[in-house]
């Protein structure tokens, strides 16, 4: 699976996936529930690199002391809004407003993609951000700066 970043908006974020034939029922349920679930996890702040205090520590977590003081003052990392999967032949696309939260959470859609490719279906191309001349963009799902206001 080759991985490309373009130029990124993090509250207009399109994610392209090129698989290697138009994936099925079953596969694009893998797909979705990966990107859901990643979704949920960066909504609630999962995806926080000021507060990583166990991957800090090392290999050896055995009798860490959690600071949950130092948890509190990490400002939030919050994801906003994720528009549906679509697909078009070989094509998905997702639109997502990643708000505030962190580039770790990109990486972990990335290794979840990459698990999922070898596993699932085979992904040939992720690309983040930007946009495909041949799949133009209407509107950006949910955008909380909608043109129409």
């Amino acid at each position: 699976m080759e991985v490309r970043f373009r130029e990124v908006d993090p509250f207009n974020c399109w994610i392209w996936l090129r698989f290697a034939h138009s994936p099925g029922a079953g596969e694009r349920g893998y797909v979705e529930t990966a990107f859901d679930s990643w979704f949920f996890l960066g909504k609630l702040g999962g995806f926080n690199a000021e507060n990583l205090q166990a991957h800090e520590e090392g290999m050896d977590l055995s009798w860490l002391v959690y600071e949950g003081d130092e948890a509190d003052r990490a400002l939030p990392a919050l994801m906003h809004n994720m528009g549906p999967m679509e697909y078009r032949d070989e094509w998905a696309r997702c639109w997502l407003d990643l708000g505030t939260s962190d580039a770790l959470a990109l990486d972990v859609l990335i290794n979840t993609l990459g698990q999922l490719n070898g596993d699932v279906v085979e992904i040939e191309e992720l690309l983040i951000g930007g946009l495909n001349e041949d799949w133009p963009i209407e509107d950006e799902p949910d955008s909380p700066f909608d043109n129409d206001a």
